[in-house]
């Protein structure tokens, strides 16, 4: 705890990843070309109005400078789009230089981590774990260690162990980054000044893909509220609720829909409530099932509403190609349909393919050429696909997110361009060179394409599109097209090698028992008010 004749001393640091293990390992160079911040860089670019930093660590810091006198400590920072496990190399490099830093600025009341939670490594499934705990043995015991997780996170052991809080994003789409932030900063303010939370901690043997993780509505929305609701009914007695739907292409032994309940005083109240919603989650989990739209009866749709306009416009979600999730964004398989049909009054967004976009800003705008996709990156999924187009307009691809996830955060896409695919009238796809998730508007504004002018809307996004595209689409006319790729919600399509088989629901047969301390404690669930 801090001294209360002195301001606080909190170090600032992170390595964020969203790991899945089918794609490929996430490089050095992937993350310094997104964001790597060393010391007061990181206060600097937490005090610009867009930036690249994760907006949680934004908001802790401003929250920190708004709420009393502190002594921040900056370490490291970094993150890169979600891809593969990290090199071990690299990522034991950022560890110690976090160390490094740590141990060089004792005595420390506190440190925060931002985190994603369901990174891998090349040389362990675990290293948000690894981070933790050597982050904790740097400072020692005494440090409060708090972090921020996405609701993807995968949770171990090790993580809960070696923190004194995790806080989990509540939304998805996530939006609720900032008030994550906050809200780290006020519970550590609360905890320098008394004791840190008590946690109880229980991983479920449940998988669910991420089509059915949705916070609007669905089970795991129910969830979600329903901790939130028994937090408020409890008072001041829990201090944190966080339901982890996990990420399922980690494939770690860590997966499964994790409950962590904080309690300010008693364990005993953290468990009760904890066993609560995972008894709730466990009951529910016939509910984690979502059917998707097979590729002909989206190209069918595409065509009807192309021609009617009295029918409403519609958004398809490329479900086996997200970026946001380890995805290439390089398949052309619904791209390829779409155009075979003949569609009309089209927008796809986005394809990643640097080549193809360094050779339309070669042309001009205005130029006619043959477009040939993934020329010279053709994969087991991302097959080339070659049509006539005209280069319809260029950006250097420096944009500023507009709506939802990326709302304020500056994003560089490299150079970029719309191409015109069967004319003016036909489809307008957006191909940019640096890997992103189309989850806003932007992507098509940037370009001067109006979303209301389209009749289809094609994303390479899984679910975060959803709040970007809102003012647009309400959620009956949202599609997710069962499309091949890396990021398919068709778990049974891939070969698991790291998950606690057996797991719901790819096995249906999988059982759950509460942990032993649940029953030993014989104190019955949470009370009702």
């Amino acid at each position: 705890m801090s001294d209360s004749h002195r301001p606080a001393r909190v170090a600032l640091g992170g390595v964020i990843l969203e790991s899945n293990a089918f794609a490929p390992v996430a490089t050095e160079q992937e993350f310094r070309s997104r964001y790597y911040l060393e010391g007061v860089a990181i206060l600097d670019e937490a005090g610009k109005a867009h930036s690249v930093m994760p907006m949680e660590m934004r908001a802790f810091v401003r929250t920190m400078h708004a709420t009393g006198a502190w002594q921040p400590v900056p370490t490291l920072l970094t993150g890169c789009q979600p891809a593969g496990p990290v090199e071990a190399g690299f990522f034991g490099e950022c560890v110690d230089k976090i160390c490094r830093t740590l141990r060089h600025a004792l005595p420390l009341d506190a440190v925060y981590l931002a985190s994603h939670g369901a990174m891998t490594a090349t040389h362990d499934p675990d290293p948000d774990g690894e981070l933790y705990a050597r982050v904790r043995a740097a400072v020692g015991d005494k440090t409060l260690i708090v972090s921020t997780l996405d609701l993807h996170a995968n949770i171990s052991e090790r993580m809960v162990a070696q923190t004194n809080l995790l806080i989990g994003y509540l939304t998805n789409p996530h939006v609720d980054m900032w008030q994550r932030g906050e809200e780290a900063a006020f519970r550590l303010r609360t905890m320098l000044a008394g004791a840190p939370p008590k946690t109880a901690f229980i991983r479920l043997p449940l998988t669910p893909p991420s089509t059915t993780l949705l916070t609007s509505a669905g089970p795991y929305a129910d969830l979600i509220a329903y901790g939130q609701r028994r937090q408020q009914e409890l008072g001041g007695r829990i201090s944190n609720v966080s339901v982890f739907g996990g990420f399922a292409f980690s494939d770690t032994p860590y997966n499964g829909v994790a409950i962590l309940v904080s309690a300010r005083d008693e364990l005993a109240d953290a468990r009760r409530l904890a066993l609560e919603i995972a008894q709730r989650a466990w009951a529910d989990r016939a509910r984690f099932h979502r059917a998707l739209t097979p590729l002909a009866d989206a190209v069918a749709l595409a065509l009807k509403i192309g021609k009617d306009e009295q029918l409403p416009a519609v958004i398809y979600s490329d479900a086996g190609d997200n970026p946001g999730g380890g995805g290439g964004g390089n398949t052309t398989w619904l791209l390829k349909a779409l155009a075979d049909a003949g569609a009309r009054r089209v927008y796809i967004g986005s394809c990643v393919d640097a080549a193809l976009a360094a050779e339309a800003h070669r042309l001009g705008e205005g130029a006619e050429f043959e477009a040939v996709f993934n020329r010279h990156a053709e994969t087991e999924y991302a097959k080339r696909f070659s049509a006539p187009a005209r280069v319809h307009k260029l950006i250097d691809g420096s944009v500023v997110g507009r709506l939802g996830i990326a709302a304020g955060r500056a994003m560089e896409l490299g150079p970029s361009a719309a191409l015109q695919l069967g004319g003016p009238e036909g489809i307008s796809v957006i191909v940019i060179s640096k890997r992103h998730q189309t989850a806003d508007p932007v992507f098509f504004e940037a370009f001067g394409l109006d979303i209301a002018g389209a009749r289809v809307v094609a994303v390479k996004s899984r679910g975060h599109f959803r709040a970007g595209f809102e003012p647009w689409f309400a959620p009956a006319q949202v599609y997710e097209v069962d499309t091949a790729g890396l990021t398919s919600p068709v778990l049974s399509r891939f070969d698991w090698k790291g998950l606690p088989r057996p797991v719901y629901p790819l096995d249906e047969a999988a059982r759950w028992t509460a942990p032993d301390w649940a029953l030993k404690d014989r104190t019955g669930p949470a009370p009702s008010r």
